[in-house]
């Protein structure tokens, strides 16, 4: 933790090959994305993220997010076992089911109405999995019997599963199976509402959650120009998910002046996050410059305040 105040922040490295310099900085963790087969071309998850292991040596690490339906639970477990020791015991699983590029299914032959099932079955047999000890399952998906998957992750139990998404279901994933939340394209009254949600369904569930964790995926623009930066993430937002967001960035994005952006991020601090990842939207502006005004007068400003109101 780098503040007495809890918040943490990360960033997805963009570039793998640019994390040993996001490293110096103070942050708290960098993240991989990726998918199987989706109109724009990207890595594959865990590939970054075995690329990030073997370049970073203080930060936590993690996927944000692996689309758990398109894969074995075994290759899964064996696979984050040893990134974990690899990484000294830096790793954290972020998954999801997406579902918005149906090729990503068809490719990997995985019927994608089958996704949340799936999704629910795997979570708990990669805890089993991580025990090194001999598992056997009796599910709809993923049966197997006397499965040894040795040595087991460094850190004890596992490493921590952050469940993604947007809609309900995931939430309740969250609250029932997950270590932490994750959502994205989010505004800071729809996180308050899916913290609302979580706790209500693990109070259901009769979980404790105390040591539950709540993420921010933020989609960020700083600029003193206000019009611009709410420009920039909307066309860094369209490119990624082919659809126009100028008419609504501000509801699922940070973007603007250092004070708009630090008043946004106040209020997801009082609606429940606590870790922050950033993506730098833009494909315009210097990412380097961006993060410099992110980490030297966002970060710092948003803490202080936070602080204060803590105090009053």
């Amino acid at each position: 933790m780098t503040a007495q105040d809890g918040i943490k922040v990360g960033f997805v490295a963009g570039d793998v090959r640019d994390a040993p310099v996001l490293e110096q900085r103070p942050i708290d963790s960098l993240w991989v994305g990726g998918h199987v087969a989706s109109p724009n071309p990207t890595p594959e998850v865990m590939v970054a993220l075995a690329r990030l292991s073997a370049v970073t040596e203080r930060v936590r690490i993690g996927t944000s997010i692996l689309l758990l339906p398109l894969y074995s639970p075994a290759i899964v477990a064996k696979q984050i076992a040893d990134l974990d020791r690899a990484s000294g015991g830096r790793v954290t699983l972020g998954i999801g089911i997406g579902g918005e590029y149906p090729g990503e299914f068809r490719a990997t032959q995985i019927p994608i109405k089958e996704r949340g099932r799936r999704a629910n079955e795997a979570i708990p047999l990669l805890r089993r999995l991580w025990t090194a000890e001999e598992v056997s399952h009796d599910g709809p998906f993923y049966a197997m019997s006397d499965v040894k998957i040795h040595p087991a992750p460094l850190q004890g139990g596992g490493p921590p599963i952050v469940v993604a998404g947007r809609q309900e279901a995931a939430m309740r994933r969250a609250a029932r199976l997950g270590d932490g939340w994750m959502p994205y394209l989010y505004s800071p009254r729809r996180y308050a509402a899916s913290v609302a949600t979580i706790e209500a369904a693990a109070a259901e569930a009769q979980r404790d959650l105390s040591d539950f964790e709540y993420f921010a995926f933020v989609f960020i623009n700083v600029d003193p120009d206000s019009d611009l930066a709410r420009q920039e993430a909307a066309v860094f937002l369209g490119g990624t998910y082919n659809q126009d967001f100028l008419q609504m960035v501000d509801r699922v994005a940070v973007a603007g002046t250092v004070d708009e952006v630090i008043n946004k991020l106040v209020d997801f601090h009082d609606a429940g996050a606590r870790h922050f990842i950033f993506t730098v939207a833009t494909k315009t502006s210097s990412r380097d410059a961006m993060i410099d005004r992110i980490l030297g007068d966002v970060v710092p400003a948003v803490r202080e305040q936070v602080s204060a109101d803590r105090i009053r």
